[in-house]
């Protein structure tokens, strides 16, 4: 019997649907949910899931045990990192490695969802910079977070000088980054790198109260343009960019049934029942954007 596509199977995380809400819950506990291959490859297939399903109105992000991802998994000892060393690499693009990291975040940047990261526990290395392309970020109050990979000898991955300083501002994401401490969830509310503390038992309950309330309320094809067009767009130069990218949106959207029934079902007083969905009705002018490579 062939797998069903709405359960799908996942090496390092368990995957739930439930009233529109996917939740993605890192599988290996007893190793702290440490990011390794495997989980590498898990990330990368589920936001194609939850992109092609229809039901899927959010995406929640969370870990079991005591840690969110507590970084690479670093039963290599000192040659995690060396990748020459590794044997058929498969991610090279002409003899140049592709971070792990940074092919996770760029697939959550193309996300179709929105994605809210639920951290329960520490969140350190790419357990923090993955977080960095996801939408929202809440955590447990004994969350820690830590761009830690000065003290290991590397550099910044997951394309994290990307998404840190527009997240945070550059002062802080230098000086986390320099100093590769590891801090709170206080701190990280304090500069902006959370939405919100809460207490660990909360924090689900929480994170998905938030994913309920654009689950039961927004039109899921204008929410994944607008995902697209506000983290796309902030990188422009000029807002010109974004008024041309803006016209021809809302012209579709605005002959679309999702507007009929919008306008209809506020005037009527009662929650809308958008018909468009995202695998069939996204706007022509998506995408505006040539992708680039890698190379």
């Amino acid at each position: 019997m062939p797998a069903d596509p709405k359960q799908p199977a996942f090496r390092t995380l368990d995957y739930a649907v439930a009233d529109g809400i996917a939740t993605a819950t890192f599988n290996r506990p007893e190793k702290m949910n440490t990011f390794n291959g495997a989980m590498m490859d898990d990330l990368l297939r589920l936001f194609d899931v939850t992109d092609a399903d229809d039901d899927v109105r959010a995406v929640i992000v969370t870990g079991s045990g005591r840690a969110f991802c507590a970084g690479a998994d670093l039963e290599s000892g000192g040659d995690t990192f060396d990748f020459d060393k590794r044997v058929g690499n498969r991610d090279q693009v002409a003899g140049v490695h592709r971070d792990g990291g940074g092919q996770v975040t760029l697939r959550i940047f193309d996300s179709l969802k929105p994605v809210i990261s639920a951290v329960n526990g520490a969140a350190v290395g790419v357990g923090a910079t993955m977080q960095l392309a996801m939408d929202i970020r809440m955590a447990a109050s004994n969350a820690r977070f830590g761009f830690v990979f000065a003290r290991r000898g590397i550099t910044p991955e997951a394309a994290s000088s990307w998404f840190l300083p527009r997240l945070v501002g550059m002062q802080t994401a230098l000086e986390w980054v320099y100093t590769g401490r590891v801090f709170n969830a206080d701190e990280a509310l304090a500069r902006g790198l959370v939405r919100s503390v809460h207490a660990p038992d909360d924090l689900l309950p929480a994170a998905r109260a938030l994913a309920r309330e654009i689950a039961d309320n927004a039109a899921p094809v204008s929410v994944a343009m607008a995902r697209q067009m506000l983290w796309r767009l902030q990188a422009e130069d000029h807002p010109m960019a974004a008024h041309r990218i803006d016209s021809r949106a809302i012209v579709s959207r605005g002959r679309s049934s999702d507007v009929e029934e919008g306008i209809k079902a506020f005037l009527e007083k009662r929650p809308a029942q958008f018909p468009n969905t995202v695998s069939a009705d996204m706007p022509d002018v998506y995408p505006w954007w040539p992708e680039p490579k890698f190379l």
